[in-house]
């Protein structure tokens, strides 16, 4: 007798494990452990997209014509011209578009206005068809600034172009 009693409480104590394998919990969490691995080994997704890089911009030779319609106005590029290099500074547009501080210089030389720390209309060359500014009036102090300007954007923005004067432009295209 003690031999069969024995024997159902070996049975009874299997059922119980068993029974503790297959509960509703094990099978949740084995369902999720097997969609982790599917989805992590075996799925298809693509691979996260990145950002279109923007389009290459040529270097150009600008004049102060050619410059003006750079303005940032109907979502034009923005570009700027600092002694002789042109910067395409589109990525600052809430600085230097429209109704940004710095707009006025957008599609103009800013030369002078940066290195004299100054924003207003009388910095700018009034004359388009004249010569560029030489900037030969400026002090040292001033010059510092405006090299401290030129660092900043040659750090932060692409330089896309050459700024040359009317006659100037007209003497490399009459070369071509």
């Amino acid at each position: 007798m003690e031999y069969v009693e024995h024997r159902m409480n070996d049975e009874a104590a299997k059922d119980v494990a068993s029974a503790s394998l297959v509960s509703p919990l094990n099978i949740l969490l084995v369902s999720i452990i097997l969609y982790t691995a599917y989805t992590t080994f075996f799925s298809k997704s693509a691979a996260p997209q990145l950002p279109k890089p923007p389009p290459p911009t040529v270097f150009k030779i600008y004049n102060p014509h050619t410059l003006l319609p750079f303005n940032g106005v109907d979502n034009a590029p923005v570009f700027m011209a600092i002694r002789g290099a042109v910067y395409d500074v589109s990525r600052g547009r809430n600085f230097y578009g429209p109704g940004g501080p710095y707009a006025n210089f957008a599609g103009r030389d800013a030369s002078r206005g940066l290195a004299c720390g100054s924003f207003d209309e009388d910095m700018l060359t009034k004359d388009l068809d004249g010569p560029l500014d030489t900037l030969a009036d400026l002090g040292a102090e001033e010059m510092e600034a405006l090299r401290g300007w030129e660092e900043r954007f040659t750090e932060k923005y692409d330089v896309i172009g050459k700024f040359v004067s009317m006659k100037e432009f007209e003497a490399l295209n009459s070369k071509e």
